[in-house]
C-alpha cells in the first residue's frame, strides 16, 4: 500500500488522547509480547525473524511518520498510544520491546527466556497501569515512580514466572530482579534491560 501524506507536521503530531486511554492502549501492546515465548515453543527460528522483521518495519514507519508520510493505522496507532514525552519524536518504545524479546530468545535457554519476556509483558505492563490508574504514593527513593506500581511490577513478574517456570524460588528470584530493574530513570530502555536483569539473575542463581 502506497504511503499517504500526512496533513501533519512531522514534527507535530495530533493531540495525544486520554494518558489513562493512552496508557490502556500501550500496555495492551505490551501484553502482547508475551506470545513471543508460546510461538518460540513451537518455531524458535520463526519467532525470531517475526520479531527481528516486525521491529525494522516499525522503525521504517515511524522514521516515514515523522518526515510527514504518514502509514494508514499504523502511525494512527502509533500516534493514539504515544505520551507526551513523545510529541515530536521517534516513539522508541515498540522497538525496545521487540528488541527485548528478541535477545532475550536469542541469547536464554527457552525456560529462562520465557520468565525473562514474561516479566516484561505482565511485571512491567501492570506496572505501568497500576501507576497510572491507582498510584498515589511516590517517595523520592523511586524516582516519581508509586509504590503501588511497584508492588504490581513484583506481583505480576512473581505470578507470571511461577506458571512459566513451576518453582516458586524461581519466581521470587524474578519478581525481585524486575521490581528493582523497573524503578530505574530509565524510560524506554526498561523494555530491554528488564528482561535480560531477569534472565541473568534466574540464569545465574540455577
Amino acid at each position: 500500500m502506497e504511503p499517504v501524506l500526512s496533513a501533519e507536521p512531522s514534527d507535530a503530531p495530533p493531540p495525544i488522547p486520554d494518558r489513562r486511554r493512552t496508557e490502556v492502549v500501550r500496555k495492551a501492546l505490551h501484553f502482547l509480547i508475551g506470545l513471543a515465548p508460546v510461538l518460540a515453543g513451537l518455531n524458535r527460528t520463526f519467532t525470531l525473524a517475526l520479531l527481528a522483521g516486525g521491529t525494522l518495519a516499525y522503525a521504517v514507519m515511524e522514521a516515514l511518520r515523522r518526515r510527514g508520510l504518514a502509514v494508514p493505522l499504523i502511525s494512527t496507532l502509533t500516534v493514539f498510544a504515544s505520551r507526551r514525552r513523545d510529541r515530536g519524536r521517534f516513539v522508541l518504545g515498540p522497538v525496545t520491546l521487540g528488541a527485548g524479546a528478541f535477545l532475550s530468545l536469542l541469547i536464554f535457554p527457552p525456560d529462562v527466556a520465557a520468565v525473562a519476556v514474561y516479566a516484561l509483558a505482565f511485571g512491567d505492563g501492570t506496572a505501568s497501569l497500576a501507576g497510572k490508574f491507582i498510584g498515589r504514593i511516590r517517595p523520592p527513593c523511586l524516582w516519581g515512580k508509586s509504590l503501588e506500581g511497584s508492588l504490581a511490577c513484583f506481583l505480576g513478574a512473581l505470578l507470571s514466572a511461577r506458571l512459566a517456570s513451576g518453582s516458586w524460588r524461581t519466581a521470587l528470584i524474578a519478581a525481585i530482579a524486575a521490581a528493582v530493574t523497573e524503578l530505574l530513570p530509565v524510560r524506554d530502555w526498561d523494555n530491554i534491560i528488564i528482561p535480560l536483569t531477569v534472565g541473568a539473575a534466574v540464569f545465574f542463581s540455577r
